[in-house]
């Protein structure tokens, strides 16, 4: 573990924001940073995509410049980007930021990132010739036979992983089985394993307490404003993007909707309130994982101010030795 204290010596904990979408989480760190002169830390799976800004509800152009972000707009969609990826860009990230001496927040609702930070797991990619050979042989399988047909080959084989991963992250789904079949350790069993070793630094991870019929309004009226900002014009985009075609940012919440609105088979209304449904659905999994999940300390609702105060007095503690 990285100790903060030579460079935060007020802090032994960085602390991890983090919840559902719409929750006010990205307001929270903006004002911590704010209050304590920190740097954001996205971990937020969609938010690493360039020019993916309406949809991902990113911080505007003026939040931006005004608290530096790390790990938003690092990668053109259609490029692979795997937790791997996230957990070593992350580490460099708030490495970075403790040695100028600021306090990295980290902040974002995908549970793959937050949870591989909180508990340390070690999401290594085996390069090895038997990993390698049973790729190409799951591939194979998707080429033939589909995702679906696959992602069915995960859940009997590695129930576990088969749960924590989408069946529309088609390379997560082939790393799985090929990890299963190369090494004859599950996938799920081997990141168990890597928790041992711990994180690489002391994080303290929070959730904003709201009201499920409160996340549910205003991620209606988050929708409806994505859609007077641009969002047609952003997913039009992304659709004429080749090699975004079948990749994870293209089935996200938010364009993947579009489609039959491009096709002609909706109207941009019914395209909107598909995204609602599926942004509320994608909240509720949300909160279930981060429930399910542990190590998530829940910050009592009230103000803005009350939240950060909280913050602050839960990581505001004895310097690690």
């Amino acid at each position: 573990m990285i100790d903060p204290g030579p460079y935060l010596e007020k802090y032994s904990y960085i602390p991890i924001v983090t919840g559902p979408t719409a929750s006010g989480k990205s307001a929270l760190a903006l004002e911590l940073c704010r209050k304590l002169g920190g740097e954001i830390v996205s971990a937020d799976s969609m938010q690493i995509y360039k020019g993916l800004d309406i949809g991902t509800a990113k911080d505007s152009p003026e939040e931006i410049a005004e608290i530096p972000h790390h790990l938003t707009d690092v990668i053109e969609p259609g490029d692979d980007f795997s937790v791997f990826d996230f957990v070593n860009r992350a580490k460099d990230a708030i490495t970075d930021v403790l040695r100028r001496g600021k306090l990295p927040v980290i902040c974002g609702g995908t549970g793959q990132y937050v949870s591989a930070l909180l508990f340390g797991i070690d999401y290594g990619e085996e390069d090895d010739e038997e990993t390698r050979k049973a790729e190409e042989y799951y591939y194979g399988v998707y080429e033939k036979e589909g995702k679906d047909s696959l992602y069915d080959l995960l859940v009997e084989s590695d129930p576990e992983a088969a749960s924590n991963i989408h069946p529309n992250n088609v390379r997560r789904v082939v790393r799985a089985l090929a990890v299963r079949r190369a090494t004859g350790v599950s996938f799920s069993e081997k990141n168990k394993r890597s928790k041992q070793e711990g994180p690489a630094f002391s994080f303290k991870a929070f959730m904003p307490e709201i009201d499920r019929a409160v996340l549910y309004d205003r991620i209606n009226k988050r929708v409806d404003l994505m859609m007077e900002q641009g969002l047609e014009d952003e997913a039009r985009k992304l659709y004429r993007n080749e090699k975004a075609k079948g990749t994870t940012c293209f089935q996200a919440i938010g364009y993947k909707e579009f489609e039959k609105f491009f096709s002609g088979e909706e109207d941009l209304k019914e395209t909107a309130d598909r995204i609602k449904l599926g942004s509320r659905h994608y909240a509720k999994r949300q909160l279930t994982w981060f429930r399910h999940m542990g190590g998530v300390e829940t910050i009592p609702a009230g103000t803005v101010s009350f939240q950060i105060e909280y913050i602050i007095e839960r990581c505001k503690l004895s310097k690690i030795n």
